[in-house]
């Protein structure tokens, strides 16, 4: 009686295929920036909104308080702008994926083995390119008008708003999914917390001269910490406590967005 022998076939472990997420992140990254590449000019419109906060709020400032700040009107001002370009620009990436709702584009993208935290890493990167091209010529502009310019804190302030950029840009992701059916509400629930948290910052006045409450509410305020992180970061005083109060702030962020993030877009799957 003859014995047949079949050999197993090894087809290899779902790990040998599994894609890495750096991989998956740039994939991502990728796919939303090509358009953004085919239209340079969205990045020069970017720039209107904090150029007229320098060029009118600024010269108002430094005229009502500019020698009570530390550091001289622009070293306080400068790090500020680049906060509330970031809280704008990653605050309303929701709206892309809104877009997308409509097309059909991001049913298609959940079918691809992409993971789930490429999808939303990759997309807040790609808000955060055009961010940080508006930054660096933020900085440009006005080194010539006085900003002292600390190269060292420059870098690890903008590595600072990518981390703190990702989360946030979660969070609005996730917004976008939750009222996808109603996408008005995006901008109504977007404008509610956008404002208080910006001048509940510190962002554009001192809150040292405000009311009790509004002070011990900045304590409760993320953006508060990543504010002052940047001012001091931008100062050059990188080994400051403000600036490991941001980072701490930034991570919080980030971990919270990518988790409510995640969750919410697997839910809306099923």
């Amino acid at each position: 009686m003859t014995t047949l022998t079949v050999s197993s076939v090894h087809l290899g472990t779902p790990e040998a295929g599994r894609r890495s997420l750096l991989r998956d992140t740039g994939i991502v990254m990728t796919r939303e920036l090509k358009p953004v590449l085919r239209d340079p000019f969205s990045l020069l419109f970017g720039m209107i909104q904090p150029l007229i906060f320098l060029g009118l709020f600024g010269p108002l400032l430094a005229g009502s308080m500019g020698g009570s700040l530390d550091g001289g009107v622009w070293q306080w001002f400068v790090p500020a702008i680049l906060v509330m370009t970031t809280l704008f620009g990653t605050s309303a990436t929701g709206a892309n994926l809104l877009f997308e709702f409509q097309t059909g584009a991001h049913e298609r993208m959940m079918v691809t083995p992409l993971s789930r935290s490429s999808l939303l890493v990759g997309r807040a990167l790609k808000e955060m390119v055009p961010l940080l091209g508006q930054a660096v010529i933020v900085i440009a502009v006005m080194v010539p008008f006085g900003f002292d310019l600390h190269l060292d804190g420059a870098i690890l302030g903008l590595a600072l708003l990518a981390v703190f950029g990702i989360g946030l840009g979660s969070f609005s992701y996730a917004l976008a999914i939750a009222v996808r059916k109603q996408d008005w509400m995006f901008w109504v629930v977007q404008q509610t917390f956008l404002f208080p948290l910006m001048i509940l910052s510190g962002m554009l006045l001192p809150l040292e001269t405000g009311p009790e409450w509004m002070r011990v509410a900045s304590k409760f305020n993320p953006l508060s910490y990543l504010v002052n992180a940047e001012r001091a970061l931008f100062s050059g005083d990188v080994a400051s406590t403000a600036v490991l109060w941001g980072w701490l702030a930034a991570l919080i962020t980030v971990a919270l967005g990518l988790t409510v993030g995640i969750r919410t877009m697997l839910r809306s799957a099923t």
